[in-house]
């Protein structure tokens, strides 16, 4: 005998098998289980707390889902297809256990706002946990920085040799991408926790229900003012789809030039075993997989955010089935964010060693220096065009003669210009080059230990640790 459903007595018929396989969301809302007891627990406490039941049936439908809580950790409670999604599987067990009072709990409530506090208070942990993985990344990148003050690495524009840096300074580079996503984040999770408890279905409820007293409960610092926009609002979870995929964006750009300094052209680093893996057919490779896969992973969460935007765009007010949709997306995307930003942080701490050798012969290969022959020409009083136009001549003589600008002698720059002294070898030097860019956030290396020190204040501050624990 196919069993009854919540809303079956209005229909004559039971659902079509392959129907009911369509319509269910149990396979993947029982993740919010847990965020479902939390919200319902909070619910009979305010049903009891306003009047509308007994305070006797609150403390069995609140002791009934722990009881529910307690044999889900268990793995004593697994609700199938039949269960329909997780809020009435949940309804269904409350009221095999505490009886007719289990029918209670619904009271005042609709799936509608009850799916869309689940969702919050999942969000809501999953974003500081995020943040969280978002610092433990920062401190590795600041420990390799303050490692590497005065290790200088290549710089580049359109992937071509352009001045030489701190390697610390690149490092902090993905310091501060990771602090934006981590103060986005935070501005997010304002706007995601707001409570939609007591929306009921649409409309609000005709029970004397306190939302304040529910919101308390459950540490959300407001609700929502309109009951329409209550039920029917992703777009938190739209803003946290678009911070994910920045996110990926940036480990994405740093896997990249990750794969690019560990392949033999590059050399700038060398992958540990225990973050490469071998090719089956070819012994002596060493491939850069975990860059590569969060590279990957990248693009899935890109199309969660588009799903649902196009998810969004054309639905009516208020609540509507599509947003069954919303789930997978956001469980999904969390996944990905949270095993890619612990790869990336395992990799960077432990699977790679940068080639300190290799890096400090590459600053010396090249013209990146070429500027401050300009900027040198400048201080000695040579307008700085002139002086541009001019270095551009001399590397184009360099590279006929197949010289770098290191071997001119002093008579052959004397002839380029009179300015020229014996000081220009100390000005194009490596070192020199970066040591003198000491504007404030430049590469310069005094710049770069007061960029440590700042950025180490920050990630270290009360107010990181408070909103990230």
């Amino acid at each position: 005998m196919t069993e009854q459903k919540t809303w079956s007595q209005r229909f004559e018929g039971a659902l079509h098998p392959a129907i009911v396989s369509f319509n269910a969301s149990i396979g993947f809302d029982i993740e919010l289980i847990e965020y479902d007891l939390t919200g319902s627990v909070a619910h009979a406490q305010m049903l009891a707390h306003t009047g509308i039941i007994s305070s006797e049936e609150a403390q069995q439908l609140v002791d009934g889902l722990e009881k529910i809580r307690s044999e889900y950790r268990n793995g004593q409670f697994n609700p199938g297809i039949d269960a329909e999604d997780v809020h009435f599987a949940v309804e269904r067990r409350l009221t095999e256990m505490v009886g007719d009072v289990g029918k209670k709990l619904h009271t005042a409530r609709s799936r509608n706002d009850q799916v869309g506090t689940d969702i919050r208070l999942y969000l809501r942990e999953q974003i500081d946990q995020i943040r969280n993985q978002l610092c433990q990344l920062q401190g590795v990148l600041l420990n390799k920085a303050q490692a590497n003050v005065e290790t200088l690495i290549p710089g580049y524009t359109h992937l071509q040799r352009a001045q030489p840096l701190s390697l610390a300074h690149h490092l902090l580079a993905y310091f501060e991408m990771l602090e934006r996503d981590w103060q986005r984040l935070g501005e997010i999770r304002e706007r995601v926790n707001i409570s939609p408890l007591g929306c009921s279905a649409l409309a609000g409820t005709t029970f004397p229900i306190d939302r304040h007293y529910t919101a308390t409960l459950l540490e959300f610092t407001g609700v929502y003012r309109n009951s329409l926009d209550g039920v029917s609002d992703r777009d938190f979870a739209i803003e946290f789809l678009s911070a994910s995929s920045l996110i990926m964006v940036h480990l994405s750009r740093l896997s990249e030039e990750i794969i690019l300094w560990a392949s033999q052209e590059f050399g700038f680093v060398t992958l540990k075993d225990s973050c490469a893996t071998g090719s089956s057919i070819m012994p002596q490779k060493k491939n850069p997989d975990v860059p590569e896969l969060v590279r990957g992973k990248t693009g899935r969460v890109f199309g969660h955010l588009q799903a649902l935007l196009v998810l969004m765009k054309g639905l009516p007010l208020a609540y509507n089935k599509d947003l069954q949709e919303d789930k997978e997306a956001l469980f999904d995307s969390v996944k990905t964010v949270k095993a890619g930003l612990a790869a990336m942080t395992i990799l960077l701490e432990e699977g790679l060693e940068f080639r300190t050798e290799r890096l400090a012969q590459a600053v010396t290969e090249d013209f990146s220096n070429a500027t401050d022959v300009a900027d040198y020409l400048a201080s000695k009083g040579v307008p700085f065009r002139e002086a541009y136009n001019l270095v551009g001549k001399v590397v184009k003589t360099c590279l006929a003669a197949g010289k770098l600008l290191k071997d001119l002698t002093l008579p052959e720059w004397q002839q380029l210009h009179p300015a020229f002294e014996a000081d220009i070898y100390e000005a194009i030097a490596p070192t020199q080059v970066v040591a003198a860019r000491n504007s404030y956030g430049g590469t310069g290396f005094e710049q770069v230990k007061q960029a440590l020190k700042e950025a180490g204040g920050r990630l270290r501050s009360s107010a990181r640790l408070t909103r990230s624990a």
